[in-house]
Order: structure tokens, then C-alpha cells, then sequence
């Protein structure tokens, strides 16, 4: 992963990117027009999504720095039941107009429901796009539901309608790994055509590493200068470091003694629990806890394993409401960070950066060659363990629970890597640059090339010391 950090395309991304975390950001002159964007994604708060607290944040600091800002989304639906919260279907929350749309709820951890839940979302989106949208707006449409963009190439295809993706899962290519399609198959190759007339009618491309950024090339012929790559981020303001013995959650849950390894998040599919599980089993009888908090289709088979291991230092929770995420976060000694074989480029697990803002070290669980291990192994934020090897994370625990000073040290690290790479500000300034970069080709206002290949193919990391 390249490590020195170019210039962004734009001088103001370049001045807000050198930042200093927290710091705030104010709006351009007014004799500068912004774009006004329309965000486009089934999930926003209060859903549980991170995706959808990932575009509040993007949507909320693009308002600060004087763009005009609308979201499309969907009413809750993301989570199970008990986590729906009431949300107006038309507000302007923190200078963001959001619109709601009425969807079905069925449960996504069933195949046919969770098509219906895209279906209903998707069908009167694409009749709205189609006679609503305008043709000055910069729209950004996600991969929430997997085939969201193809709005966008449909649209420009009747009329002018200026758009840019942001990858954060790769479908098809999802689909075949968990074995939903199969590879070669009519639908695969349907959504494959339906995928590169997508990328190519779209303005630029964003995506969250280097091994997505190489898929969508090499797969769709893609210029590489078309696709950026802008890593996720977290609130380095709502999450932050505080001593474990502090955390409510981890003294509700009798964490504050034995040594904690923390899974939070989604339990998806596309994430490797059985390692980590066999190791929790070399450990029993230890001073160790495993906690899992969250949801998602592979919660089931998690508490079928916990019981039929007799894993009792292992503890299966639900999602715990956002005003509590730091300090559940802040309940343990090492966080968790892990990625399905065959996943990489396909998929980057977004709980990083919540893990890295709050300061723990990291426990990462991956492929060799994965974008994971050289970024927590190359900047000591904590240790990665090959899939497969619960023998040698077990032994790598135990180490970890014996060296508390080294803990703390790759903790402190975390935190830094966070300011450094991985604020709101930094990264959002990457976003703005694109997307006035988007509005300013389709104006016919910027040259054919104006983004520096550095950035189109960096993702922009600067090494802390």
C-alpha cells in the first residue's frame, strides 16, 4: 500500500486534508458556488447502518463547507425490529434535506426478503430519478442496495444526469462468493453488463482500497483516472480513547478483569468468525473474554457455535443504541478486525476506523496478502494472524495479556493512525474534491484530466512515527 501522500486535485481538499483533527471546517467564499449533491443510499440515521452514520457524517460536513446537500434514503430497516427508530419521511436535519421513502421491512437475513426490501426501495426510485432529478445536481449513488448505480446509467441514458459511485461492497462478485449466484451464470454475467454500463457512464468512481480500485478497472476497463480511492472514516469527536475501567458497558458485563477481545458491528457473512472461536476454546479456563456486539446473518450460527463449544468466557450481545457506542466500544483491551478469504477488494471491513478512533489495538484476522495486514502490521497498531491459525492467535493473545505497556503503546498508535488517515475532515475533503470535480467536467469547466494520478491510485496514507 503506497505510503507517502500526494497532493489532492484541488487546492482547498490539500489545505483541509493537512488539517489538524477537530479542527472545524468553514465553507468556501460565497463567490465560489459548490455543488449541491443529492446522496442516494437505502440506509441514514437513525438506522444502525454504518453506512448510513458514515453518509450523515459525509452529508452534515459537506453542508459546513457550503454545499447544497439531499438524501434519499429509506425509513429504518436495517437492523432487527427492537433498533427501528421513528423517523419523518421529510426533514432538514444539520442543514441536510433527507427524504424518506416508504419500504417494506422484511428480514435481511432472508434472501427473498431482503429482495423485496431492494425492490420497493429501488422501483419508485427510478421512476422519481427519471422525472425529478436535475441536471445540474452532482448525484452519488452507493452500493446500498448492490445495484443502486444502475439508476443513474438508466437516467443518463434518456437525459443529462451527472453521477458518481461510491463502491462499498463489489456485487456481483459478493453474491457468487457466498454462493447466492453462480459464477458464470446468467445473472452473474447480466449484472456484470449492467455493472460496466454503470462505471462507465459514470462522472468518477469511489472506492476504499487499492484492491477495489484494481477490480473495477481490470473488470470494467475503467480509466484508472476515473476512480479514486478515499478510505472510510470515523467521528474522532464522538469516539475517543477512555481507560476501560471507566466503561459502564464493560461493568455492566464483567469485563473490567479479564482481558478483552471486542467484536462490534455486523456479523455479516463476509467476515471470519471461526478462527477467532477456535482460539477463544484454547483459552478457556484463562483470564480472557470474547464479546461479540451486533447482528447479521451469521449471528445464529455464532451462538450455535458458543453452545456446542461450551465457549463460556464468550458473550453474544445485541447492538447497543449509538449515544453508547463509545463507551461499549471502550470496554475492552483489543478490538477485533477481521475479513472473509477471498473478500479482499470485494469488501473492506469498515470497523477499523471505529477501532482505531477509540485507541485500542487491533487484532486482525485476514489473507497474507491483504491491504489489513500491512496497514495494523507496518504501523504497529496491534497484530494480524492469518484466517485459519487459532493455535497462533491464541498464543498472540496471551502474549498480549502479558504485556500490558505494549498494548497501551499500539493502542496510542491507533489513535494516531486515526488522526492522521482517517478524521472526518481529511477524508471528506477527498469526497468535495471529487465531487467539484464531477460538477466541473460535466459544466465542461475543467480540463480531461485535472485529478493528479497519485490520487486517482493513492489512498493517501501518511506514515506516523
Amino acid at each position: 500500500m503506497p505510503q507517502s501522500e500526494p497532493p489532492p486535485p484541488v487546492a482547498i481538499a490539500e489545505a483541509a486534508a493537512a488539517r489538524p483533527a477537530g479542527s472545524r471546517v468553514r465553507p468556501r467564499s460565497g463567490s465560489v458556488r459548490e455543488p449541491r449533491v443529492v446522496i442516494l443510499n437505502q440506509y441514514y440515521v437513525p438506522d444502525v447502518a454504518s453506512t448510513g452514520h458514515l453518509l450523515h457524517e459525509l452529508a452534515v460536513d459537506l453542508v459546513k463547507r457550503g454545499f447544497g446537500v439531499k438524501v434519499i434514503t429509506s425509513r429504518p430497516s436495517y437492523g432487527p425490529p427492537e433498533t427501528w427508530q421513528a423517523a419523518p419521511y421529510r426533514e432538514v436535519s444539520d442543514g441536510v434535506e433527507v427524504r424518506r421513502a416508504w419500504t417494506t421491512r422484511m428480514s435481511k437475513d432472508w434472501i427473498v426478503g431482503r429482495a423485496v426490501n431492494f425492490f420497493t426501495f429501488i422501483v419508485p426510485l427510478q421512476l422519481r430519478m427519471m422525472v425529478r432529478a436535475k441536471r445540474h445536481d452532482v448525484h452519488m449513488y452507493t452500493t446500498n442496495p448492490p445495484f443502486l448505480g444502475i439508476i443513474g446509467a438508466v437516467v443518463s441514458l434518456v437525459r443529462r444526469h451527472n453521477y458518481v459511485l461510491l463502491l462499498h461492497d463489489a456485487y456481483p462478485q459478493m453474491a457468487v462468493w457466498v454462493g447466492t449466484i453462480a459464477k458464470g451464470g446468467l445473472i452473474d454475467r447480466f449484472w456484470h453488463a449492467m455493472n460496466k454500463l454503470t462505471y462507465r457512464r459514470a462522472n468518477q468512481t469511489i472506492v476504499l482500497c487499492q484492491a477495489a480500485k484494481k477490480l473495477v478497472c481490470e473488470t470494467y476497463g475503467i480509466e484508472p483516472s476515473r476512480v479514486h480511492v478515499v478510505p472510510n472514516w470515523a467521528d474522532g469527536h464522538l469516539l475517543f480513547p477512555r481507560p476501560k475501567g471507566q466503561s459502564e458497558f464493560a461493568r455492566e458485563h464483567g469485563l473490567l478483569k479479564p482481558f478483552t477481545l471486542l467484536y462490534s458491528g455486523n456479523l455479516g457473512l463476509y467476515y471470519e468468525f471461526d478462527t477467532v472461536l477456535g482460539a477463544a476454546e484454547r483459552l478457556l479456563g484463562e483470564n480472557f473474554r470474547l464479546v461479540f456486539v451486533g447482528s447479521g446473518g451469521r449471528k445464529a450460527w455464532l451462538a450455535e457455535q458458543i453452545a456446542k463449544r461450551n465457549l463460556t468466557n464468550t458473550v453474544l450481545l445485541p447492538y447497543v443504541p449509538f449515544e453508547r457506542l463509545n463507551d461499549s466500544l471502550n470496554s475492552c483491551d483489543a478490538s477485533l478486525v477481521t475479513i472473509a478469504k477471498g473478500i479482499e477488494g470485494i469488501s473492506f471491513p469498515s470497523k477499523l476506523y471505529s477501532s482505531l478512533a477509540v485507541g485500542k489495538p487491533i487484532v486482525a484476522l485476514s489473507e497474507e496478502r491483504s491491504e489489513l495486514r500491512e496497514l495494523v502490521s507496518g504501523q504497529n497498531v496491534g497484530h494480524w494472524f492469518p484466517l485459519g491459525d487459532a493455535e497462533g492467535l491464541a498464543r498472540g493473545l496471551r502474549a498480549m495479556m502479558a504485556d500490558e505497556q505494549a498494548c497501551r503503546t499500539q493502542g496510542g498508535n491507533a489513535r494516531a493512525l486515526f488522526e492522521a488517515r482517517y478524521a472526518v475532515d481529511a477524508c471528506v475533503a477527498r469526497y468535495a474534491a471529487v465531487l467539484r470535480h464531477a460538477d466541473a467536467t460535466a459544466r465542461g469547466e475543467a480540463s480531461s484530466s485535472p485529478v493528479e494520478p497519485a490520487f486517482a491510485g493513492s489512498d493517501g496514507h501518511r506514515e506516523v512515527g
